[in-house]
């Protein structure tokens, strides 16, 4: 990954530690992982569980962390991302022990799926996500998306419009029973690490809210994903959720900038 050139090989092992302790906090703790950034990176590095806390916690973050490497292995390819990968990358995600036909791990969804949000007026609503019919249809269209982006000479502007174009699409459809923001925050990435760029993740879970409220606005004025229809219709809130997301940007720009000035200072 370009962002890595220039830096000596222990540089490198601790900058991609650092953003995968970082990636795999902020992504699980907004879906309810009650480990802290500190306690994420002892059990990836360490092996090692915390004392006190939910054994599914630890192997959310476990299995968020193979996600990560499984992301960087499909860079060092030249063919295509398929719906296998996804399935693959899925199976890391999830890492539930119960097995659930109704909640395929690994597989597209069986069952509708929708969500509770609020209005811009603060009215409570439902929102719901594509039907299962329709998610081979839409996830053909957006694994298109994707490999055009894969396959485009990307600066940043274009690689952060590129991941907010995947990401909201994807939560659009939910493709999955469970699991479909942290895939969303994994996939969505691919063209901004193939372009150079270090990956975007959400700063902390005290966002949690202005991310979903981007998304669920858009999703409510919009109306459901479905198939034969524009996957990411024109509104000005794909330029709200865009903004939110350059935002959340900094927090990896920052890893990198940190560790190419250590590598000054150790060069001169």
């Amino acid at each position: 990954m370009k962002f890595l050139d220039g830096l000596d090989s222990d540089l490198k092992v601790a900058l991609l530690a650092q953003l995968r302790d970082l990636w795999t906090y902020t992504s699980t703790a907004l879906e309810g992982n009650t480990l802290t950034l500190g306690e994420t990176a002892f059990v990836l590095a360490e092996g090692l569980t915390i004392s006190g806390k939910p054994l599914k916690d630890h192997s959310e973050v476990v299995g968020h962390a193979r996600a990560i490497e499984l992301l960087y292995h499909l860079l060092d390819r030249n063919d295509l991302v398929s719906q296998d990968d996804l399935f693959l990358l899925h199976g890391a995600v999830q890492t539930a022990i119960v097995v659930d036909i109704y909640q395929p791990i690994g597989a597209w969804k069986r069952e509708s799926n929708g969500t509770n949000a609020l209005t811009l007026e603060g009215k409570q609503t439902f929102i719901d996500y594509a039907s299962p019919v329709d998610v081979p249809v839409l996830m053909m269209e957006w694994l298109a998306m994707l490999n055009d982006a894969l396959n485009a000479s990307l600066n940043k502007e274009a690689a952060l419009i590129a991941y907010t174009n995947l990401h909201q699409a994807f939560v659009r459809i939910h493709p999955f029973a469970d699991g479909n923001g942290r895939m969303a925050r994994l996939v969505a990435n691919l063209p901004v690490l193939k372009s150079g760029f270090p990956p975007i993740f959400l700063i902390d879970r005290t966002r949690r809210r202005d991310y979903l409220q981007c998304l669920s606005a858009y999703d409510l004025q919009i109306g459901p994903a479905r198939a034969g229809k524009a996957l990411l219709p024109e509104s000005a809130l794909r330029d709200t959720f865009q903004k939110f997301c350059q935002d959340c940007w900094h927090a990896s720009l920052d890893l990198v900038a940190e560790m190419k000035e250590r590598q000054q200072v150790r060069s001169v």
